[in-house]
Protein backbone atom coordinates (compact mmCIF):
# COMPACT_ATOMS: atom_id res chain seq x y z
CA UNK A 1 0.00 0.00 0.00
CA UNK A 2 2.48 2.41 -0.63
CA UNK A 3 3.07 4.60 -4.06
CA UNK A 4 5.30 4.54 -6.73
CA UNK A 5 7.78 6.73 -5.17
CA UNK A 6 7.84 4.64 -2.27
CA UNK A 7 6.29 7.01 -0.04
CA UNK A 8 4.02 4.66 3.14
CA UNK A 9 0.55 5.69 2.96
CA UNK A 10 -1.37 6.70 5.92
CA UNK A 11 -2.82 2.99 6.30
CA UNK A 12 0.79 1.68 6.88
CA UNK A 13 1.51 4.37 9.62
CA UNK A 14 -1.71 3.52 11.93
CA UNK A 15 -0.37 2.52 14.96
CA UNK A 16 -1.62 -0.51 16.22
CA UNK A 17 -1.73 0.27 20.03
CA UNK A 18 -3.35 2.70 22.08
CA UNK A 19 -2.23 6.49 21.74
CA UNK A 20 0.33 7.21 24.03
CA UNK A 21 -0.48 8.83 27.71
CA UNK A 22 -0.31 13.03 26.84
CA UNK A 23 2.64 12.93 29.67
CA UNK A 24 4.56 10.17 27.70
CA UNK A 25 4.57 12.73 24.92
CA UNK A 26 5.70 15.69 27.07
CA UNK A 27 8.29 13.74 28.05
CA UNK A 28 9.37 12.64 24.61
CA UNK A 29 9.53 15.94 23.37
CA UNK A 30 11.46 17.38 26.78
CA UNK A 31 14.00 14.37 25.90
CA UNK A 32 14.54 15.40 21.91
CA UNK A 33 15.58 19.12 23.43
CA UNK A 34 17.81 18.10 26.63
CA UNK A 35 20.81 18.32 24.09
CA UNK A 36 19.87 21.29 22.49
CA UNK A 37 21.59 24.03 24.93
CA UNK A 38 24.92 22.05 25.11
CA UNK A 39 24.34 21.61 20.95
CA UNK A 40 24.26 25.20 20.45
CA UNK A 41 27.38 25.58 22.65
CA UNK A 42 29.32 23.03 20.49
CA UNK A 43 28.27 25.04 17.37
CA UNK A 44 29.31 28.46 18.82
CA UNK A 45 32.74 26.71 19.76
CA UNK A 46 32.82 25.71 16.04
CA UNK A 47 32.63 28.52 14.85
CA UNK A 48 35.13 30.88 17.14
CA UNK A 49 33.36 31.88 20.06
CA UNK A 50 35.54 30.72 23.14
CA UNK A 51 32.61 29.31 24.93
CA UNK A 52 33.88 29.83 28.76
CA UNK A 53 37.75 28.57 27.25
CA UNK A 54 40.88 29.75 28.41
CA UNK A 55 43.16 31.36 25.38
CA UNK A 56 45.49 27.95 25.85
CA UNK A 57 42.43 25.97 26.47
CA UNK A 58 40.42 26.84 23.04
CA UNK A 59 43.61 26.33 21.28
CA UNK A 60 44.25 22.75 22.92
CA UNK A 61 40.50 22.02 21.32
CA UNK A 62 41.88 22.32 17.69
CA UNK A 63 39.30 24.24 16.46
CA UNK A 64 41.00 24.98 13.42
CA UNK A 65 41.00 21.30 12.27
CA UNK A 66 39.35 18.07 13.64
CA UNK A 67 38.33 19.82 16.59
CA UNK A 68 35.54 21.70 14.57
CA UNK A 69 34.40 18.54 12.78
CA UNK A 70 34.23 16.61 16.02
CA UNK A 71 32.07 19.59 18.20
CA UNK A 72 29.76 19.39 14.71
CA UNK A 73 29.64 15.74 14.58
CA UNK A 74 28.70 14.92 18.31
CA UNK A 75 26.37 18.35 17.98
CA UNK A 76 24.31 16.85 15.42
CA UNK A 77 24.64 12.89 16.22
CA UNK A 78 23.21 13.84 20.00
CA UNK A 79 20.44 15.94 18.42
CA UNK A 80 19.41 13.06 16.25
CA UNK A 81 19.72 10.57 18.87
CA UNK A 82 17.08 12.48 20.83
CA UNK A 83 15.01 12.82 18.27
CA UNK A 84 14.90 9.03 18.32
CA UNK A 85 12.72 9.40 21.51
CA UNK A 86 9.85 10.47 19.53
CA UNK A 87 9.51 7.49 17.92
CA UNK A 88 8.36 6.04 21.12
CA UNK A 89 5.36 7.82 20.95
CA UNK A 90 4.66 7.88 17.24
CA UNK A 91 3.31 6.16 14.29
CA UNK A 92 6.72 6.33 12.95
CA UNK A 93 8.07 4.31 15.72
CA UNK A 94 6.27 0.94 14.75
CA UNK A 95 6.94 1.67 10.80
CA UNK A 96 9.38 3.29 9.53
CA UNK A 97 9.74 5.52 6.39
CA UNK A 98 10.80 3.69 3.68
CA UNK A 99 13.70 5.44 3.17
CA UNK A 100 15.25 4.36 6.13
CA UNK A 101 17.44 1.68 5.30
CA UNK A 102 16.99 -1.52 6.16
CA UNK A 103 14.02 -1.24 8.91
CA UNK A 104 11.73 1.08 5.67
CA UNK A 105 8.27 0.05 5.51
CA UNK A 106 8.30 -3.09 7.84
CA UNK A 107 6.78 -3.12 10.86
CA UNK A 108 9.25 -3.07 13.93
CA UNK A 109 8.77 -5.67 16.63
CA UNK A 110 8.18 -3.60 20.04
CA UNK A 111 10.07 -6.79 21.91
CA UNK A 112 13.13 -5.20 20.12
CA UNK A 113 12.43 -1.63 19.86
CA UNK A 114 12.06 -1.96 23.99
CA UNK A 115 15.56 -3.64 24.49
CA UNK A 116 17.53 -0.93 22.61
CA UNK A 117 15.55 2.14 24.09
CA UNK A 118 16.53 0.23 27.57
CA UNK A 119 20.04 -0.27 26.19
CA UNK A 120 19.99 3.94 25.58
CA UNK A 121 19.06 4.51 28.68
CA UNK A 122 22.58 2.62 30.37
CA UNK A 123 24.09 4.35 27.96
CA UNK A 124 22.93 7.70 28.44
CA UNK A 125 23.15 7.34 32.41
CA UNK A 126 27.04 6.25 31.61
CA UNK A 127 27.65 9.28 29.72
CA UNK A 128 25.72 12.45 31.10
CA UNK A 129 25.31 11.37 34.82
CA UNK A 130 28.75 12.26 35.65
CA UNK A 131 27.62 16.07 34.62
CA UNK A 132 25.75 15.78 37.49
CA UNK A 133 28.97 16.18 39.83
CA UNK A 134 30.58 19.27 36.61
CA UNK A 135 31.11 21.69 39.69
CA UNK A 136 33.19 19.49 42.09
CA UNK A 137 36.02 18.86 38.75
CA UNK A 138 38.47 21.53 38.30
CA UNK A 139 38.27 22.74 35.60
CA UNK A 140 42.09 24.66 34.43
CA UNK A 141 41.51 25.31 31.07
CA UNK A 142 37.85 26.86 31.76
CA UNK A 143 37.18 30.46 33.02
CA UNK A 144 35.00 30.30 36.46
CA UNK A 145 32.10 31.80 34.16
CA UNK A 146 32.61 29.38 31.34
CA UNK A 147 33.07 26.68 34.29
CA UNK A 148 29.35 28.02 35.52
CA UNK A 149 27.68 28.52 32.31
CA UNK A 150 28.88 24.98 30.62
CA UNK A 151 27.76 23.53 33.45
CA UNK A 152 24.41 24.88 33.26
CA UNK A 153 24.05 24.24 29.44
CA UNK A 154 24.77 20.39 30.25
CA UNK A 155 22.75 19.63 33.08
CA UNK A 156 19.50 18.61 30.89
CA UNK A 157 21.56 15.89 29.75
CA UNK A 158 20.96 14.33 32.88
CA UNK A 159 17.86 13.95 32.34
CA UNK A 160 18.12 12.80 29.17
CA UNK A 161 18.16 8.76 30.56
CA UNK A 162 15.24 8.99 32.86
CA UNK A 163 12.92 11.03 30.13
CA UNK A 164 13.74 8.13 27.77
CA UNK A 165 13.12 5.75 30.45
CA UNK A 166 9.57 7.00 31.16
CA UNK A 167 8.88 7.11 27.60
CA UNK A 168 10.26 3.33 27.04
CA UNK A 169 8.14 2.45 30.16
CA UNK A 170 4.92 4.12 29.14
CA UNK A 171 6.00 2.02 25.54
CA UNK A 172 6.15 -1.04 27.16
CA UNK A 173 3.11 -0.47 28.87
CA UNK A 174 1.26 0.18 25.51
CA UNK A 175 2.73 -2.43 23.70
CA UNK A 176 2.25 -5.39 26.20
CA UNK A 177 -1.38 -4.42 27.38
Amino acid sequence: MSTARGIATAEEFRPTVAPSPRWALWAAHAAALTPLPSAIWRFALAFGHHGGYTEQGYRDMNMNGWGTSWVIFLSLSTELAALLTLGLVRPWGEVPPRWVPFVGGKRMRPEIVEKVAWVGVGVLVVLWGQMLFWWAVSHDDMTNAGTNVVGVLYQPLVLWPLLLAAVTWSYRRRHRA
